[in-house]
């Protein structure tokens, strides 16, 4: 007889590289081997449902998409929005532009028209409005404007109420379509202690992940108008992402937003006694703390950049390099818990002192 016994299971190293590394509670394990579940393409899939249902609400939006990553809930967001030869107005560190694999231009025939993420993590409204372009056969048409929330690459930066309320205020005036990619919106939401769907009531549509800080095994979901998710879902069906018997990743998801969402400033908290413990450490310049990551570059006397993810292997921590090579993220989680940040922090003081020891 087959077991059917769910196990909680520990992660077996310390993994910094980033908060996607997350597995599932066991409380997800043990709702994913009992979801009921149906055929989403048929629009029979009782879970799925649900997830929709609660993500829509929750981000006060009027319906919601279940999809398999951020990167297809950005591209379909933006095919759905835009026309062939459009124009979408993004930062230039914005993960649309560097990490989602150029598929604004491959698949949606769409021009990325970027500006600078300020230090802040914004961009300049100044600088959105400057990008708009006027009306004339020889240009493409602006339509719509991107914004990520918390902002990656700046840092885990947040973008404020006010800030977001902004962008949506022009962006109307101009007639433009206003979407957040926000694949850690929670963190933001957690960050100025606000109600999600406060922060994203400027928003035409949005992005959040399910699968970063929110601790699921898989997705993300759109969220917009019923219009919009339906040319949504069409679009996801075109790009061969239709999902099938998919309550049984949704259940999980169901947790994410309701329970895991709830303890984020947890994170938060770890990477910041994370950065206590070692900002003062030789080697580690101009460090950032924001939501849940710690930025660093590094420059040590006795250890080279190459080498400090090769020690930190040593205590079973796992960090990656970042581009320019001197460039670390280290990115706090469910499974980073304090006892960990502090097995992190007592290995960076024997690695960056004159002779390097062992835990």
């Amino acid at each position: 007889m087959m077991n059917t016994t769910v196990h909680d299971q520990k992660m077996p190293a310390i993994d910094l590289r980033s908060d996607t590394v997350t597995w599932p509670t066991l409380e997800m394990r043990v709702a994913m081997a009992n979801a009921p579940v149906g055929d989403d393409v048929f629009g029979d899939e009782p879970t799925v449902k649900k997830l929709e249902e609660d993500a829509a609400i929750m981000l006060g939006k009027e319906a919601a998409l279940f999809v398999s990553s951020g990167t297809l809930g950005n591209l379909l967001a933006i095919l759905a929005h835009c026309q062939l030869g459009d124009e979408v107005i993004m930062g230039d560190i914005s993960h649309v532009f560097l990490a989602e694999a150029g598929g604004i231009a491959a698949v949606a025939g769409v021009l990325a028209h970027t500006v600078p993420v300020q230090s802040d993590g914004s961009l300049r409204l100044e600088d959105i409005k400057n990008a708009v372009r006027i009306k004339d056969d020889h240009h493409p048409i602006t339509r719509m404007i991107i914004v990520e929330n918390t902002q990656n690459e700046a840092g885990g930066l947040v973008l404020p109420v006010s800030y977001i309320d902004a962008v949506g205020k022009f962006a109307a005036s101009k007639g433009l379509i206003f979407h957040i990619d926000g694949a850690r919106i929670f963190n933001a939401a957690a960050a100025l202690n606000v109600d999600v769907k406060v922060l994203v009531a400027a928003a035409h549509s949005i992005t959040f992940c399910l699968s970063k800080g929110l601790c699921a095994p898989f997705g993300s979901v759109l969220c917009g108008s019923r219009d919009f998710i339906e040319k949504c879902r069409h679009k996801r069906k075109m790009l061969g992402g239709g999902l099938r018997q998919s309550g049984i990743m949704a259940s999980a998801g169901l947790i994410a937003i309701h329970k895991m969402s709830k303890r984020l400033h947890e994170d938060h908290s770890n990477a910041r006694r994370l950065y206590e413990g070692i900002k003062d450490l030789p080697g580690l310049k101009s460090m950032t703390c924001h939501t849940n990551f710690v930025w660093f570059r590094y420059n040590h006397p006795t250890v080279p950049h190459q080498k400090l993810s090769e020690q930190l292997l040593q205590f079973n921590i796992k960090l990656n390099l970042y581009a320019p090579p001197d460039k670390f993220r280290c990115a706090i989680h469910y499974w980073i818990t304090t006892e960990c940040v502090d097995k992190i922090i007592q290995a960076f003081k024997l690695i960056l002192k004159p002779n390097p020891g062992k835990l």
